[in-house]
């Protein structure tokens, strides 16, 4: 079990923020970021009450901070960091497919989260969610899914960047591989996700708990369909919200489920070769551009394929029914040779 500790402000403590006195009067809070997490957590009583990290300390008040039971608090995990870009106030990495964002009821270790805490600590990473397990995070990818996330060094940062997120002012784009050929170039599918009554899993649905959620798509190449598959088509997915498993649930309720999905798999074939050998789903955040929350400055990032989700595509290269335009203008991005003779679609 959880132990609690107690202190009595002084006077000359008198008038300091409560975060700033666990900090001052705890050795086990070791800044105010991680004084402002205990009482976001109600683990914090003075003279018997529970209070904001904004509370003035009065002389004579007692204060119980009841510390983080040691098997449940995140601990720092030294797995190496891609970071692409850095400054004072925020980091864009590239997430390597496995790699889960913060715990969860069954993934309690090797996380990002985790990894953060190891390369920056408690001070250095933001805590706007409130949760003990997520410095630094300010929205996630799935653990399959590859590519460019944002994480925040300060609580302004991450305010401004969930806010942006929320907003759809970030610019999210996704590389995906589908089974299927899809007939046309572009498309919007608007939609509300909701929980399954399966562990772990979302569904389209108009329930009590569904929230809406809009991903456009433009197709990039086309691949004619062989004697294990249906064909295949690789798109560009834009995400306007952020719900779990949005691009995966989408292109299933379309008919074109994800390539490597084990999850949803709804009209997809199933003769196992048709995975291209993939062990995970063949989707990648790709490309990410923000404005910079203090700075004002435009952020904009790219990262090409990683090798598993490369080398099933290079499978299907002599299959391939031409390149659209689009394809023109997102090839070059991730480092992708235009083929000599291409149609656009």
């Amino acid at each position: 079990m959880a132990r609690a500790i107690s202190a009595k402000a002084t006077p000359s403590q008198a008038g300091i923020r409560l975060d700033a006195f666990l900090c001052e009067a705890f050795g086990e809070v070791s800044s105010r970021s991680q004084g402002a997490r205990a009482c976001g957590e109600d683990r914090v009583l003075v003279n018997g009450e529970l209070q904001a990290k904004s509370y003035a300390v009065k002389d004579g008040d007692l204060v119980i901070l009841q510390l983080e039971d040691e098997q449940d608090a995140l601990a720092p995990d030294p797995i190496e960091l891609d970071i692409r870009y850095e400054d004072d106030d925020l980091l864009v990495l590239s997430k390597p497919a496995g790699l889960i964002t913060h715990p969860s009821a069954d993934h309690h270790v090797g996380t990002l989260a985790g990894a953060l805490l190891y390369r920056y600590g408690w001070d250095g990473l933001c805590n706007v969610q409130g949760e003990r397990d997520r410095p630094g995070i300010v929205h996630r990818l799935d653990g399959d899914t590859s590519g460019l996330m944002l994480a925040a060094k300060t609580d302004d940062a991450g305010c401004d960047l969930m806010e942006a997120i929320a907003a759809h002012e970030v610019d999210r784009r996704y590389l995906a591989l589908v089974h299927g050929v899809v007939a046309v170039d572009t498309g919007m599918v608007d939609v509300p996700i909701q929980r399954s009554s399966e562990h772990a899993k979302m569904e389209v649905g108009d329930g009590p708990s569904a929230r809406d959620a809009i991903t456009t798509f433009s197709v990039l190449e086309r691949f004619e369909p062989g004697p294990a598959d249906h064909g295949y088509t690789f798109v560009e997915c834009k995400l306007f919200t952020g719900r779990t498993h949005q691009i995966r649930v989408h292109m299933q309720y379309i008919k074109h489920p994800v390539v490597g999905d084990a999850t949803y798999t709804s009209h997809a074939p199933r003769k196992p070769q048709a995975s291209l050998g993939l062990d995970r789903q063949f989707l990648h955040s790709y490309s990410l551009a923000f404005e910079h929350p203090l700075t004002g400055n435009v952020i904009q990032l790219e990262d090409g394929l990683p090798e598993d989700l490369d080398a099933a595509l290079s499978l299907l290269g002599e299959r391939s029914c031409g390149i659209t335009e689009r394809a023109h203008e997102v090839y070059p991005l991730i480092g992708k040779e235009l083929p000599c003779a291409s149609s656009s679609e």
